[in-house]
């Protein structure tokens, strides 16, 4: 399975096993162009070959939508349209705040390992999906 921190610059992509249901970061995507992004997306499940894709929804700390939510499920329609992959919707909140508190932990929460942020991220989101579902 592949994991997806959307971002509207950066796209933080996590890896995961269904048998082990462990995720682990694996990149970020750096591209503003939805062609260039989709290009590296392309790559990326052309060499993992995933069953199913992961997408992390961004929400209010109420749980409101807000602009970036309506874009991430957007994302999501179009990676179950180009891959035809299923895609799963996963609430990301405080993920961003964990992946930066594990960076942290680490040594290398400073603001030159921001970059890491973003498949980390992916990470946390990939892992809830499998804590919370059962793989088929």
């Amino acid at each position: 399975m592949l994991g997806f921190d959307y971002g509207e610059r950066f796209v933080g992509v996590a890896v995961g096993e269904a048998g082990t249901r462990v995720a682990h970061p694996l990149a970020a995507i750096d591209a503003r162009s939805a062609s260039a992004r989709f290009g590296a997306i392309a790559k990326l499940i052309a060499e993992w070959r995933p069953a199913w894709l992961v997408v992390g929804l961004p929400l209010g700390a109420e749980g409101a939508p807000h602009a970036l939510t309506r874009r991430a499920e957007r994302f999501a329609r179009q990676l179950e349209g180009r891959f035809r992959l299923p895609v799963a919707l996963v609430d990301e909140r405080l993920s961003s705040v964990e992946a930066e508190g594990r960076l942290r932990e680490i040594g290398r929460g400073a603001r030159k390992h921001k970059s890491l942020a973003h498949p980390m991220s992916a990470q946390v989101i990939l892992q809830d999906w499998f804590d919370r579902h059962a793989v088929a």
